[in-house]
């Protein structure tokens, strides 16, 4: 799901056409969602031609997973905002909170990348990528526990389903309620798999978040 590379894609013009295509594609996204956007749309927000924008990326959906990046890096950055033990139940991370605001500030343009139920471009890279940085997190605090594949799976579908329908307005929550809820259904989801003997080393106050 990356975005197609080309050659010299360290030269700061190269960055810098990437990053207008980027500012074009999030920009129209606040108006309609993904599916209803043409590269003509987009190289036409970027003033560029479509040559270069293929000369970048392979088609519409490449550009939206290399939008939805650094969303994506801050959400699972958040959710792991923490040194060796998360905060309780009533605290989430402020990180999480801070990430919410930002999401409900530009909420049009989220919603045009991710799809109802947890798809789209954002909602597909989030699940990925939150998937496999609680699975690593999990074999690397817990390399003696079992089970971790799905626990990882939940992790990263809960978080994903709840800001999806958070942000296509399914659930009316303020961006702090929605932290907090967030925050204690991945604690109760840890301590589910910890009951089950996930791993008896994890069965502190707090067990460690993947």
């Amino acid at each position: 799901m990356a975005p197609a590379a080309t050659d010299g894609s360290g030269d700061p013009r190269t960055a810098r056409t990437r990053g207008r295509l980027r500012a074009a594609l999030l920009e129209a996204c606040a108006d309609r969602p993904l599916d209803r956007i043409g590269v003509a749309d987009v190289v036409r927000g970027a003033g560029v031609g479509r040559a270069t924008f293929y000369l970048h990326y392979d088609d519409l959906r490449a550009l939206a997973v290399d939008a939805c990046a650094d969303v994506v890096r801050e959400a699972v950055e958040a959710l792991h905002a923490w040194d060796r033990t998360p905060p309780g139940p009533d605290a989430p991370p402020q990180e999480l909170l801070t990430l919410l605001r930002e999401i409900r500030g530009r909420a049009a343009v989220h919603r045009g990348l991710l799809g109802r139920g947890g798809g789209g471009p954002l909602g597909e890279l989030l699940h990925q990528e939150l998937r496999q940085y609680s699975l690593d997190e999990l074999r690397r605090r817990r390399p003696g526990g079992s089970g971790h594949d799905l626990t990882a799976s939940a992790v990263a579908g809960l978080f994903t389903g709840m800001l999806a329908d958070w942000v296509h307005d399914r659930t009316d929550a303020t961006p702090e309620q929605l932290a907090g809820r967030i925050w204690r259904t991945l604690l109760a989801v840890h301590a589910a798999a910890v009951s089950q003997g996930q791993s008896r080393a994890a069965t502190g106050p707090a067990a460690p978040l993947g």
